[in-house]
């Protein structure tokens, strides 16, 4: 088995002041299924820009503390698109239409895959476009985070477990949680285990090799862009199928909606591994 969070790392993550949140739960479980799938040359390349022993699970929510940031401000845009689409009635992404002037996920995505192997950066820059790439990945399979409608729901006022929230932070965080089975480290090693598993020999075994259908990472822009669209599909197959405005959502939607939850972690941790394992190759 080649799941590389170690006790430090799983420290690390215990640590966090992420750690009741799921750019938590849910990305420190996307960078875990990366770990696991990284062949010895990704691994080493991971090692060579994070430092050795740090996972991409341990690093994989820096980004979201980096756009809070003075000089992390211009990276905001690079967190979604704002698909100008009409869910339920209908679902896309158009990269001219969408990607704003500032950027977006799938820009970033291209530009940061390019980055990360371009030796005229410093290794600091280089490890931070690795960085971002692992959290732009996990970003990308949100299906929220490739939707414009209602600011991609956080104007879409909800509750869960009696408590009034946005549909957005309920995507984000709620059902992850609940689903996962808390935060911290155990919860990030037991939700990943299950959803490698399903990905080896369980439900999506039969699925996993169309979910790395495009990772050549010298065609980064189309490859983000099909999976911006393939995640913004589920905006109008469940996400935004109904108008949830004051619903409770711990209940039958959530239930409906946990399916999706795990398929989207399991595809982004699966394509995670599969990109670096691609960019050490081509380092």
């Amino acid at each position: 088995m080649r799941f590389s969070t170690t006790s430090t790392t799983l420290a690390l993550l215990a640590s966090s002041p992420l750690a009741n949140a799921w750019g938590f739960v849910g990305h420190a479980t996307v960078g875990a299924i990366g770990d696991h799938y990284l062949t010895a040359q990704g691994k080493a390349f991971v090692d060579s820009l994070l430092g050795v022993g740090i996972s991409m699970s341990s690093v994989a929510s820096w980004a979201d503390d980096y756009r809070y940031t003075t000089p992390g401000r211009f990276s905001a845009p690079f967190h979604y698109i704002d698909a100008e689409d009409s869910p339920p009635s209908t679902c896309s992404v158009d990269l001219n239409r969408d990607c704003g002037a500032g950027g977006c996920i799938v820009s970033a995505i291209t530009n940061y895959t390019q980055r990360v192997n371009d030796r005229r950066y410093s290794i600091t820059n280089r490890k931070q476009a690795l960085e971002f790439l692992i959290h732009f990945i996990g970003d990308i399979t949100q299906p929220l985070h490739d939707e414009a409608k209602a600011v991609g729901g956080n104007q879409i006022s909800v509750y869960w477990d009696g408590n009034k929230t946005n549909l957005h932070a309920t995507w984000d965080t709620q059902m992850v949680e609940k689903d996962a089975g808390g935060y911290g480290a155990a919860v990030i090693t037991s939700f990943s285990n299950k959803l490698i598993a399903a990905i080896d020999s369980g439900a999506y075994a039969s699925q996993k090799a169309s979910w790395i259908s495009c990772t050549n990472v010298n065609t980064a822009s189309a490859c983000a862009l099909s999976w911006a669209q393939d995640a913004n599909k589920i905006n109008c197959a469940y996400v935004l199928k109904v108008d949830e405005t004051n619903m409770e959502l711990d209940g039958a939607y959530y239930t409906g909606a946990k399916p999706y939850i795990e398929l989207q972690i399991a595809k982004a941790g699966y394509r995670l591994g599969t990109w670096v394992n691609n960019l050490a190759a081509a380092a």
